[in-house]
């Protein structure tokens, strides 16, 4: 099996495993000792994972996985700034963001939100030109601009730097969706922003992430309780998690470039898939700005094809990939990422993601070379569209 779906989810490495089982068990709230204890392991686990992204321990807010630190940073940052200043009810976020930032800004717009997408340029990059307008015509109305620092489909790096230094002086939060960045070869990230991360997206458990909420940052509560973690989100605290995320992105940043299995670059395996794309199907289309790009983001657009079949033909070949495509309630949709970037329907709904991570191997690569010829041959059929020039490709009609 070649598992090319790294930016889904990445394979749990030993270290968080180690630490997964090796937590104390007790409630870390309570007083007594097996919840002093579990305290003390919550603590020493938050002070690790602050120290690895560069921020204050303080600023650590736990929750269950990015999407939860997305909407708490979306709906709690907004609400907070509506209450201190009710004419602030614009929300800023990029055409690319990831569902959990995009669906939580609309959610708000129940509760008298403007939301303002930001368009991209054709390689997937907000253009910075357009941002700068809408805060010189607008800043006053502003009450959070939500970024991505690099997007999950394509793996194009956004202008955060550029972006945090337009804000800087105005009072408007940024808050960063750093899910696809943080761990191997990612990003340190603003200091004064709200940063969102996941655990299984470098090697730790499902179910774990957090918010780095700087204390200069308002955020109301989304969920109430026991008043946990600066009392923005109340709940038990997944301790067990806690400690495994941190010794994953130890991990993670201990060997940034490489792959455990064979020590080859992320990077370097990622663009050998490019070659090796392009020499199988010359028409095949990179979507991936490999210039600009985390390091183990691969997207391609096969035109003539369904993104879809090519995912199910590749996994019955024991390849496991992702289309480009956001799917609800099991309908195919063209990417609106893709979109954004200016692609139709047909491009948008042609792409698949290879992902690398840190089990990759440069068997993976070659397992794609072999079969993929012969399978977008077999989807270009299913579709109607023109076979490959077999002369171009070694098939046989």
């Amino acid at each position: 099996m070649a598992y090319l779906d790294h930016a889904a989810t990445t394979p749990l490495r030993p270290e968080a495993a180690a630490a997964l089982v090796s937590a104390e068990f007790g409630n870390p709230s309570s007083l007594h000792a097996s919840g002093r204890a579990a305290r003390r392991v919550l603590e020493e686990a938050r002070e690790s994972l602050a120290g690895d992204l560069g921020v204050a321990p303080g600023s650590v807010i736990f929750s269950s996985g990015g999407t939860e630190a997305d909407n708490l940073a979306l709906a709690g940052i907004f609400r907070a700034r509506r209450s201190q200043h009710p004419d602030r009810r614009i929300v800023v976020v990029s055409a690319i963001e990831h569902h959990a930032v995009l669906d939580a800004a609309n959610a708000l717009r129940a509760e008298g939100a403007e939301v303002v997408e930001l368009a991209v340029t054709g390689d997937g990059r907000v253009r910075m030109a357009e941002a700068e307008a809408l805060l010189a015509a607008r800043a006053s109305e502003i009450a959070l601009v939500s970024v991505m620092s690099a997007n999950n489909e394509t793996g194009a790096r956004q202008p955060i730097d550029e972006i945090a230094a337009a804000l800087a002086g105005t009072g408007i939060p940024l808050h960063v969706d750093a899910v696809q960045s943080v761990g191997p070869g990612g990003d340190l990230l603003p200091a004064t922003a709200a940063v969102s991360v996941s655990a299984h997206k470098f090697g730790g458990p499902v179910g774990v992430g957090a918010l780095i909420l700087p204390t200069s940052i308002p955020c109301a509560p989304v969920t109430f309780g026991g008043g946990q973690e600066r009392s923005v989100r109340s709940g038990t605290l997944n301790v067990a998690g806690a400690l495994s995320m941190a010794a994953a992105l130890r991990a993670a940043r201990s060997n940034p470039n490489g792959t455990a299995e064979q020590g080859r670059s992320i990077t370097d395996l990622r663009d050998q898939l490019a070659v090796t794309v392009l020499a199988a199907i010359p028409d095949a289309v990179i979507n991936t700005p490999l210039a600009n790009s985390l390091p183990g983001i691969l997207n391609v657009g096969f035109p003539g094809c369904e993104g879809d079949a090519l995912l199910m033909l590749l996994d019955a070949a024991g390849i496991q990939v992702s289309t480009g495509s956001a799917c609800t309630a099991g309908v195919p949709r063209p990417s609106h990422v893709l979109l954004a970037a200016g692609q139709n329907d047909a491009a948008a709904s042609s792409a698949l993601r290879f992902s690398f991570g840190w089990t990759s191997r440069q068997a993976d690569v070659a397992a794609v070379g072999a079969v993929l010829p012969d399978i977008v041959a077999r989807a270009r059929r299913a579709a109607g569209a023109a076979p490959l020039n077999p002369a171009a490709t070694g098939l046989s009609r």
